[in-house]
């Protein structure tokens, strides 16, 4: 059984995270994945394997919650399917291909990753920076290697692929709200087969903590998923009220904050 402690503090992280989800429109690894990687070293998890556990099981969490988003945003209209299909394949691969990537990489440098990743998104966050739409969408070979790259990225730091896909997306013409909407769609194939990879590539791993499937801890992700799914809808209900816009400065602050405990684990090996 977890600690009792253990599990009221993934039902707090996972409440916030959703709660954060619904309110900025973000997704919740860059705030998962410090904070797990913070509680998993408080309950002595094998110090090699905490990183990859915290991100694999960030991703896995995604699934869950990227449902009642793309359900809210496809009542709206807001989602392009025909834009999803044509990601999607290159977003599998990359996923998959990621989770192997990252699984290669000693924690210290997958931290390091991670810290930059997290520091440039809030960077853009915070200077409210969006792309110029001067192009239309690539063919087909174009859409699959877009969708490979976000997938790629995606899988090692554990997020839902928004910070790309959306910039990617408008920078082809396509307008912000069904940017933001298609790119919920493509949480769940993001975080499926990020899933699977990060299953794959720590089946073999022998002295991994009980109750994990490969590097995905089951137990923290039914609790997590749980929480947010359940506080995701209260905050977008609270977005529709507020200017979200200086929110999501002082998440960008957080989220430098975050960064830094990542490059700290990073030099502390």
């Amino acid at each position: 059984m977890m600690d009792p402690t253990f599990v009221v503090m993934l039902l707090a992280l996972g409440a916030v995270i959703g709660f954060a989800a619904g309110l900025l429109g973000i997704g919740g690894g860059m705030l998962s994945v410090p904070f797990m990687t913070l509680l998993f070293t408080a309950q002595k998890f094998p110090p090699q394997h905490i990183v990859h556990m915290a991100i694999a099981t960030s991703l896995a969490t995604i699934m869950f919650t990227s449902i009642s988003s793309v359900r809210a945003h496809h009542k709206r209209g807001a989602v392009l399917w025909p834009v999803a299909a044509r990601l999607a394949p290159g977003i599998v691969v990359g996923s998959l291909a990621g989770a192997q990537i990252a699984s290669a990489l000693p924690t210290r440098w997958l931290a390091m990753v991670f810290a930059l990743f997290v520091g440039f998104s809030a960077t853009q966050m915070l200077l409210d920076r969006k792309p110029k739409p001067t192009r239309q969408l690539p063919g087909t070979a174009g859409m699959f290697g877009a969708g490979g790259a976000i997938g790629v990225v995606s899988a090692i730091v554990g997020a839902g692929g928004g910070f790309l896909s959306v910039p990617f997306m408008t920078w082809c013409n396509i307008r912000i709200h069904n940017a933001v909407a298609t790119s919920a769609s493509l949480g769940f194939p993001i975080a499926a087969a990020g899933t699977i990879g990060y299953v794959i590539s720590g089946w073999h791993l022998t002295g991994i903590t009980p109750g994990a499937v490969g590097y995905i801890h089951v137990p923290a992700l039914v609790t997590l998923a749980t929480a947010s799914v359940l506080t995701a809808p209260f905050g977008a209900r609270v977005a529709h009220s507020l200017d979200t816009r200086r929110l999501k400065r002082v998440f960008a602050l957080l989220l430098y904050l975050l960064a830094a405990y990542m490059l700290y684990k990073a030099t502390r090996g």
